[in-house]
């Protein structure tokens, strides 16, 4: 079983930066897909950023686009989220999943991870 925690959320004012922290347990880490979710109120959740499992491919949402930077350290079996220039319309709990599947493509659909964190939230107030 692949256990998923997520950490790094906080309040902040709109423009200011934060980084959120996905670490997963598991020796196969390194071969893992990866991603970002997010869940307004009210709101399904989305997609926000994703990684392969090698890291050669990353992809972002249109709305986080240059503002949002995915990366991984395997050596840490860590997952990182930054995000700067951060807006209200960010603020969410935001969710780490994961999946064994060693796929050369980011996965951009939550139908694709079998483990998931419990959720950091992420407040920005204007």
């Amino acid at each position: 079983q692949v256990q998923v925690v997520e950490s790094g959320g906080g309040l902040v004012q709109a423009g200011a930066s934060l980084r959120l922290s996905c670490a997963a347990s598991g020796r196969t880490f390194s071969s893992y897909a990866l991603g970002w979710f997010r869940q307004a109120p009210g709101r399904e959740r989305e997609f926000v950023a994703g990684i392969n499992w090698s890291g050669s491919a990353t992809d972002y949402a249109d709305s986080v686009k240059g503002r949002f930077t995915i990366s991984r350290d395997n050596a840490k079996n860590t997952m990182y989220l930054q995000m700067n220039s951060l807006k209200p319309e960010d603020t969410a709990v935001y969710y780490c999943g994961a999946t064994a599947m060693r796929s050369d493509r980011v996965l951009a659909r939550g139908y694709n991870y079998a483990y998931w964190g419990q959720g950091t939230q992420v407040t920005v107030s204007s």
